[in-house]
């Protein structure tokens, strides 16, 4: 059985709608969503994930932006 709750790069990258370059460079400048090291590997965990969505939400273009 697979844990969907885990997710590589490309799987966080498509489920947040966003290009694997733009999370990997989120991931570099600190932009982007909190991520695991196991190993050499990348993970990514779909409540972090959904925190950060949530985080990033706005009503106003005029709102300060993240």
């Amino acid at each position: 059985m697979m844990n969907t709750d885990v997710m590589t790069t490309t799987e966080a990258a498509q489920y947040v709608r966003l290009g694997k370059p733009t999370i990997e460079r989120f991931r570099v400048t600190g932009e982007g969503p909190p991520y695991c090291k196991l190993g050499g590997a990348v993970r990514y965990r779909r409540a972090d994930l959904d925190a950060w969505l949530e985080g990033r939400l706005t009503s106003s273009t005029s709102a300060h932006s993240q």
